[in-house]
């Protein structure tokens, strides 16, 4: 737990939320659950609408929620759930790609190097990054979930498992296939 998280366990024993604790909550959280609905739709609007929805559902059946999976693990399986609602629903229409990650992991792994970073260097990590993005969204929706989870959101296979709600070799396995193809296109990219 990073020491900027607040310890919110106490909400597995409460039947009802007050607005402090679902403030923390989206403080806490907001970022991944919306991160998770984008991934899942590729659509910036509908991540908002989405991770909007999740929250509401949370504040409304926190009384649900009863500490077997991590709250983290909660909220993005409401955010998985409510994300297969709205692709049925007749307003889903896929959009652009990456608006949000290709700044964000880039940022992330130009920190990581030396401020005496040239330009062009800062330039080539970029790119990089976005390549496997890239390489990364466009995979089966079944293997680029695990992989986004495993990845992005740092989730163990069991608590992969218990989100989708299938078994952790079934995860391992479409890990391994998901982790093969991105080797195999980048390296037919090089």
């Amino acid at each position: 737990m990073n020491e900027l998280d607040v310890d919110l366990n106490y909400l597995q024993y409460t039947t009802e939320m007050d607005n402090l604790s679902l403030e923390e909550v989206m403080d806490q959280y907001g970022t991944d659950v919306w991160n998770y609905a984008y991934f899942l739709t590729k659509d910036t609007e509908m991540a908002d609408d989405i991770s909007q929805e999740v929250f509401i559902k949370c504040y409304k059946s926190i009384g649900s929620f009863k500490g077997r999976s991590t709250l983290k693990t909660w909220l993005l399986t409401i955010t998985r759930n409510t994300t297969f609602t709205y692709r049925k629903s007749r307003y889903f229409r896929s959009r652009s790609l990456m608006e949000l990650f290709h700044l964000q992991d880039s940022q992330t792994l130009m920190d990581q190097r030396s401020n005496a970073a040239s330009a062009e260097s800062e330039y080539l990590a970029r790119e990089h990054v976005n390549e496997i993005w890239d390489v990364i969204m466009k995979l089966p929706d079944k293997l680029r979930e695990v992989l986004v989870l495993d990845l992005k959101f740092d989730m163990s296979v069991a608590e992969i498992s218990e989100l989708m709600g299938i078994a952790g070799g079934t995860v391992k396995s479409r890990l391994y296939r998901a982790r093969k193809k991105v080797q195999e296109k980048l390296r037919g990219l090089e």
